[in-house]
């Protein structure tokens, strides 16, 4: 066989290695792998290694997130509760909620769904794959397939969810349940989102006075139109977890994430400079603060990095509803909040930035944020 031959041969190879990466790990998984393939081995310092793994164990008995109770948020206790919330926004960007008021079947039919859809033959999955960030519905995987250098362990399904009328029927359809059982779980998490950021709002100082209503009733409005984006993510056992991560260290573009997490470990945030797990709670949400909050507040509230570590015996499931204001709103520090003692942080954005940010590199940890601060 001639060089040429052998080149082109070896040429074909990668192509046909790299077509079967963009059909996601899932596929890879279901065609039957022993090792981690080449395109997903994360160089040595950024793998889960051993070492973070000693100080996972060690900070996992240690650290707890800050747990906020809903239901005591709206009764007599508020002022103390909001209390604990601007701490858990401050020192952790993160915390656990419970007793939310979404009933448990519709949040069980979330998990299960989301389950169900992952294990449709590739070929209806496939259906949705898409390179377009617009779309109302995506297929895909890793993190940012057009951009990583390195694969991450996790196929995604992601729907946009307003207006939540004119974008259900491109949302998939099959399994067959899936668009009823979706939208009444974006409906409740896009309530329960209005409802938590009252609190945030209150929490700031910015509303909560009979002398703002108006302003309140302004804002609220303002999110009650924003943006909702759906991510149903699935990582499926991996046999080398120690050189991979299901999602790289990165923070969230919005205003506040909803996590549902099924009861497999696999979210890890960092704190004090080091990655500690966070424990599932049957039916709560761990929600956190993203970098338009984290704009918004000046600087007060912070967005924080967070990674997933996967495992070589369990598949995970999680959801993820990202929050924030309509797409083509810009977001800026709230002029309450900047005086001579803080001053402006943070130039304004936009959604449209965000995508044109991350269209034209490989996004890592915290470099959108980054790139909208003034010093």
């Amino acid at each position: 066989m001639s060089p040429a031959m052998v080149m082109a041969a070896k040429t074909k190879q990668n192509d046909n290695l790299e077509s079967q990466y963009q059909k996601g790990v899932k596929h890879l998984c279901e065609n039957g792998i022993n090792k981690v393939p080449k395109k997903y081995i994360l160089p040595v310092s950024d793998r889960p290694n051993m070492k973070d793994r000693e100080l996972i164990n060690v900070n996992k008995q240690n650290l707890k997130l800050p747990i906020i109770d809903f239901a005591e948020l709206q009764g007599s206790n508020r002022p103390q509760v909001l209390k604990s919330l601007a701490n858990a926004c401050e020192q952790y960007g993160f915390f656990q909620l419970v007793n939310h008021g979404i009933p448990s079947d519709v949040i069980s039919s979330m998990i299960d769904v989301s389950t169900r859809f992952f294990e449709l033959p590739f070929e209806e999955r496939a259906k949705y794959m898409s390179s377009d960030m617009q779309s109302p519905v995506r297929y895909g995987t890793s993190f940012n397939q057009n951009k990583d250098d390195v694969f991450c362990w996790r196929d995604f399904l992601k729907l946009i969810c307003n207006p939540i009328s004119d974008v259900v029927p491109h949302w998939p359809s099959s399994p067959v349940d899936l668009r009823r059982l979706v939208a009444t779980y974006a409906k409740e998490t896009k309530y329960l989102f209005l409802m938590i950021m009252v609190s945030i709002l209150e929490s700031l100082g910015l509303v909560g006075t009979t002398e703002n209503k108006t302003e309140e009733d302004d804002i609220l409005k303002d999110f009650q139109d924003g943006s909702q984006l759906m991510v149903v993510n699935c990582y499926p056992p991996c046999p080398e977890p120690n050189l991979t991560l299901g999602m790289p260290p990165h923070s969230d573009y919005g205003f506040l994430t909803l996590l549902l997490q099924d009861e497999v470990e696999g979210l890890q945030i960092q704190h004090q400079d080091k990655w500690v797990t966070v424990e599932p709670i049957a039916n709560a949400f761990v929600v956190n603060v993203g970098d338009h909050l984290e704009i918004f507040s000046n600087g007060k509230y912070k967005s924080v990095l967070h990674r997933v570590s996967v495992n070589s015996m369990k598949s995970r499931i999680s959801v993820a509803s990202l929050h924030s204001l309509p797409f083509n709103y810009m977001v800026g520090p709230s002029p309450k909040l900047v005086n001579e003692e803080n001053p402006r942080g943070y130039k304004d954005t936009d959604f449209s930035s965000f995508l044109e940010y991350i269209s034209s590199c490989e996004p890592k940890r915290k470099n959108f944020l980054e790139s909208r601060k003034l010093c």
